[in-house]
């Protein structure tokens, strides 16, 4: 029996309008801070700062120039985001709402964790008018490492007061989500289609199951969590 399922947000519940991943090659470039698109790509779901500084580290060394380079950069980055999403488009993916509807009207708890800082996290939940849905809501801010660590499993956990990991299942659109799943011992670990990686990446990464969207979620347990 499920008791609590976990989403993350940008890729698997939210459309932005590739703002996020605008956001951080433009930031990036600004800084003069090198990358690959393939890093991007692996990155997403990270805590934010951290990609900073992982990135900037390599650009810099690990010294004073790296540590500044990286808060300036995840300063702007943060301004950037905030300013797109109070004002650019910002879509529930399809099929989430009534998803969310479905899970309420069974009595399954709902809680969202991201990458992102709390004031991102915040605005982006604030417009779709998702926080009075939600049993947990768990950020990059609230906890000492971000994915793949499962911290953030946890915490929410805790605040949508769950106490059995197996009865949880985590959602993602990208490999760290299922990673931070699979450590956490969720007992489901499902993978959506709706974000930029494709059953190529998310399939090589350990899951428990891969569908097309959040749209699907509610016949999935239906069928393999009943």
């Amino acid at each position: 029996m499920i008791e609590l399922v976990i989403f993350d947000i940008a890729g698997t519940t939210v459309d932005d309008g590739g703002a996020l991943l605008a956001a951080f090659r433009g930031t990036l470039g600004r800084f003069a801070i090198p990358f690959e698109e393939a890093e991007l790509q692996a990155v997403r779901g990270a805590n934010k700062l951290q990609v900073f500084r992982q990135f900037a580290t390599r650009a810099f060394g690990a010294g004073p120039q790296a540590v500044q380079a990286a808060r300036d950069a995840h300063i702007a980055f943060t301004e950037e985001l905030l300013h797109e999403y109070r004002t650019g488009p910002l879509d529930p993916i399809d099929g989430a709402v009534s998803t969310f509807a479905t899970l309420k009207e069974r009595g399954i708890k709902i809680a969202t964790n991201s990458g992102f800082g709390r004031d991102i996290a915040e605005t982006i939940l604030g417009r779709l008018g998702w926080r009075e849905l939600l049993d947990g809501e768990v950020c990059g801010d609230d906890v000492p490492a971000g994915r793949p660590a499962p911290y953030m499993i946890y915490l929410a956990m805790e605040r949508a007061a769950v106490t059995d990991v197996r009865r949880v299942i985590a959602v993602g659109d990208t490999p760290l989500d299922l990673q931070a799943g699979t450590r956490a011992g969720c007992g489901g670990v499902v993978g959506v289609l709706t974000g930029t990686h494709g059953v190529d990446t998310l399939g090589a990464t350990r899951h428990t199951h891969i569908i097309s969207s959040v749209a699907a979620l509610p016949a999935l347990i239906d069928a393999e969590f009943g």
